[in-house]
């Protein structure tokens, strides 16, 4: 059955400004609003003050609020990198999830994040491994969406990248660079691996603890290869 096409509200942030030099988004990332209510975060995201924007806002119970054009400039990556990708926001569309950061995601905005990817993915031609987290851009100081999120989900929609089960093993450290973690361009970062490590084991394997081993390999590795094919 077709999913209902939720209404998208328009509520204007004054928090934005055109893409750098040209650039078109390539990148959708996601965040969690970590604050008490959707409410308070649009309160945020629209303040001049916060300096901080998002392009979306989805509620817990499903209500989309778009923030800023898709093809302006919003404010929510800050300082981060994603492959050769330096400027994340002149590159990417920002979606705040209406989430504290502990509790699992409600089926409303789930639902509704599922009806809305694919229509900027489709806009922008933007493929399912170009769905990324906050985390993964700016793994030395950001969480987002957390290990709560549930990526395999979106990933059995055609939304973003899971791995398969073929067995693979490689160096970690390459294969994370190759996909796009961002090893060597990390500033103020002392140990970038280490923040890298921990945001890709937060994605793809929140239930793992202990140092890098097999699985992380074969993950990393096959993850790259999906991403190529």
């Amino acid at each position: 059955m077709a999913r209902e096409a939720p209404q998208i509200i328009q509520t204007p942030s004054p928090n934005f400004g055109p893409r750098r030099e040209g650039a078109t988004p390539s990148l959708i990332v996601l965040h969690y609003t970590a604050m008490a209510s959707a409410k308070a975060a649009c309160k945020t995201l629209c303040n001049p003050e916060t300096e901080v924007s998002a392009h979306y806002l989805i509620s817990s119970k499903g209500q989309i609020e778009q923030l800023v054009q898709e093809d302006m400039r919003a404010w929510h990556a800050g300082v981060g990198q994603w492959g050769e990708i330096t400027d994340v926001n002149s590159h990417s569309i920002g979606i705040e999830l209406d989430n504290d950061g502990f509790s699992p995601f409600a089926e409303p905005l789930m639902g509704s994040l599922e009806w809305l990817l694919p229509h900027i993915m489709r806009r922008w031609d933007i493929p399912k491994q170009n769905v990324i987290a906050h985390s993964d851009i700016a793994p030395h100081r950001k969480i987002d969406p957390g290990p709560r999120f549930d990526w395999k989900r979106l990933a059995r929609r055609g939304l973003a990248i899971w791995p398969d089960a073929k067995a693979s093993e490689v160096d970690w450290t390459k294969s994370a660079e190759k996909f796009g973690y961002p090893i060597d361009g990390l500033a103020g970062c002392d140990n970038p691996k280490s923040a890298c490590f921990n945001a890709f084991r937060s994605r793809f394997r929140p239930w793992a603890n202990g140092p890098e081993d097999a699985e992380d390999r074969r993950i990393m590795s096959r993850l790259v290869a999906q991403s190529t094919a």
